[in-house]
């Protein structure tokens, strides 16, 4: 990738009222390597940009403001969907994204029919949870604690007490769930 400081560098300068060459001077460069810097016709060194910033007395948080700006986003579409079932619980996995050595996040629509539940008295996992009742109501025990939830609530926790989703309503309980980081396939 070829980042081109050019641009910044040249409108602070002119800003400034200074001149190639007084730049030049000050950075200990000469006045057509900065030229050509401007110019995005040479990229340079790091020792050189750093001389340029200082007779500039600009911010090198400004000199790299937009890079690395485009980041890699991962659309899934409805129909690419991972899909599981447990008695009573189909879960749609949203998203997961992790990178090695890092860590990630895994997002799920679960819909849960009446009597379902989720998750596990016995045990929790490592990290937090986060979820959004949408439609119907909800029961969450988190270790001795249970909360009810209607739609529009939500409810975030530390996953590493044994925490169980319930529906004791009489409709479809829909969430949207979110887990830091993944594990996987929830509900095992």
């Amino acid at each position: 990738m070829h980042y081109n400081f050019g641009e910044k560098i040249r409108a602070v300068r002119e800003r400034r009222s200074l001149t190639l060459r007084e730049v030049a001077e000050k950075a200990g460069v000469s006045e057509s390597l900065v030229s050509q810097i401007e110019r995005n016709r040479v990229s340079p060194a790091i020792d050189t940009l750093l001389a340029l910033a200082d007779a500039l007395d600009l911010d090198l948080e400004y000199l790299f403001s937009d890079y690395r700006r485009d980041r890699s986003v991962r659309i899934m579409r409805r129909d690419e969907r991972t899909t599981f079932t447990r008695p009573g619980v189909l879960y749609e996995r949203l998203a997961h994204l992790e990178k090695q050595g890092q860590e990630g996040i895994e997002a799920y629509a679960i819909t849960l029919e009446t009597g379902a539940k989720t998750g596990g008295r016995e045990y929790g996992h490592p990290g937090w949870e986060l979820g959004v009742v949408q439609e119907g109501n909800a029961e969450l025990t988190v270790g001795n604690q249970t909360y009810e939830l209607s739609p529009g609530d939500s409810a975030s926790f530390m996953a590493d007490a044994p925490h169980v989703l319930s529906n004791p309503g009489n409709e479809l309980l829909r969430v949207f769930w979110i887990i830091t980081p993944p594990k996987g396939e929830i509900g095992n």
